[in-house]
């Protein structure tokens, strides 16, 4: 049984939670795309992990976990990870492969993120400056990309480099007046990353086609979210992979068609970092308080979540989007305390009402909400394990959201712990 796991708004869902669960039952985790700015954070106890590249099930020590030809890795965070699973008796030797198709990010794509978000002003995309969108440029552009493959052939990847790093250079002067980088200093790392990385360095296509002949449960994980996909979302406030389910084949050479279930996992509410339109938002004591309440805080980056009611227009769209077959809902627990609670069941813009999330970015940035006002619920959920003990008021919102959206919402998250979901239907 394969099932991939996707967010369906503007990442930070609870991704890491959702997978964490799921693998329990899986033989391997796969992440399809991103790369060191998606954060996914675990509780186990009283230990907390913070993935960034590797894939959640990585606390998992049962499961093979696979970094596939889609994600842009970041050698110097993904050694630090390792390095620090290893530090709480958590071992990945055997069982992390590294796809040789995977591309590298490498310190000039970290400088140039922050030179070209400082050169736009108050035009900036709002990146993490983790280098991301400069390595998928190169990996589109192709003459100027290295791959984990490179690694292994030091002395071609030196020459690579030493190209690489010329034309950088001057682009970075010419553009940016920036200091130029040494070549020198970047193979030097990299040969530190060889060491490091060079036995999970593998043909991921291949393990997973062999992992699906012998009949593995795969558990594919998106990250980021359907809203940040490169085609599909609020573009050009974006990321620059397809961060929704479509991501899965390209990101690792699977079709859906092996895919039995996607799950799509949304927050009882809407968040979002960095720029960009955003309907539902809440800038005010109401957002403030689901910001507090809910620790929306980046786990990248700590940056300040924007944070608003739930938009089910922009949730039924990325369900349709991906294929969704199932929802789990995070994060209900922070709304409790509220008199009432207000899901977006449609748009006016312009003065017509809308129920298709619009791909135009005017229409989506001139959007008002319509909404449903429920009655809210001031019981904490924290400790609830059935659904049927949920109160009314919550049970009405979970069901006028799954109405809205078009998917069954099958988990329910109450807290940060493994223990603290609710399942409408065996896992």
């Amino acid at each position: 049984m394969n099932c991939c796991v996707a967010g369906l708004q503007w990442g930070d869902e609870g991704k890491g939670k959702v997978v964490d669960i799921l693998a329990e039952k899986s033989d391997l985790v796969v992440r399809f795309n991103g790369g060191a700015n998606a954060g996914h954070t675990i509780l186990i106890g009283d230990q907390r992990f913070a993935l960034h590249l590797m894939p959640s099930g990585a606390v998992r020590t049962g499961c093979q976990c696979v970094i596939a030809n889609g994600v842009v890795v970041d050698p110097a965070v993904l050694i630090e990870e390792i390095g620090g699973l290893k530090d709480r008796n958590i071992s990945i030797d055997g069982r992390l492969f590294i796809s040789e198709n995977a591309h590298v990010v490498l310190d000039y794509h970290k400088l140039e993120d922050r030179l070209r978000e400082e050169a736009l002003g108050k035009n900036k995309i709002g990146t993490t400056a983790r280098g991301i969108g400069p390595c998928y440029c190169d990996k589109v552009g192709r003459s100027y990309a290295v791959r984990m493959a490179d690694l292994r052939n030091p002395e071609a990847l030196k020459e690579k480099l030493r190209k690489i790093v010329s034309y950088k250079n001057k682009l970075f002067s010419a553009l940016y007046n920036a200091d130029p980088l040494r070549t020198e200093e970047v193979y030097e790392k990299c040969l530190s990353y060889r060491q490091a990385l060079e036995p999970f360095i593998a043909n991921t296509t291949q393990l997973l086609f062999e992992a699906i002949q012998s009949g593995k449960n795969i558990l594919f994980e998106g990250a980021q979210g359907a809203l940040l996909d490169l085609d599909h979302g609020t573009f050009p406030y974006v990321t620059s992979s397809n961060a929704s389910a479509l991501g899965l084949g390209p990101g690792s050479g699977v079709p859906a068609c092996h895919v039995h279930s996607f799950i799509g996992v949304v927050k009882a509410y809407m968040t979002r970092v960095g720029s960009g339109p955003f309907p539902a938002e809440q800038d005010n004591e109401i957002g403030q308080r689901i910001r507090e309440k809910g620790h929306e805080y980046g786990t990248t980056t700590g940056r300040p979540r924007r944070c608003g009611w739930f938009d089910a227009v922009a949730v039924a769209y990325t369900v349709r989007l991906g294929g969704i077959t199932e929802v789990a809902m995070m994060h209900l627990d922070t709304l409790a305390g509220l008199d009432e609670v207000n899901i977006c069941r449609a748009y006016r813009i312009r003065g017509r009402e809308v129920n298709f999330f619009p791909g135009n970015q005017d229409d989506l940035a001139s959007a008002e909400c319509i909404y449903e006002t429920l009655p809210g619920w001031h019981e904490d959920l924290s400790k609830i394990q059935r659904p049927e003990d949920l109160p009314a008021n919550v049970i009405r919102y979970i069901q006028t959201a799954e109405s809205l959206i078009g998917a069954p919402i099958t988990m329910i998250g109450v807290g940060p712990k493994r223990s603290q979901v609710i399942y409408r239907k065996p896992v």
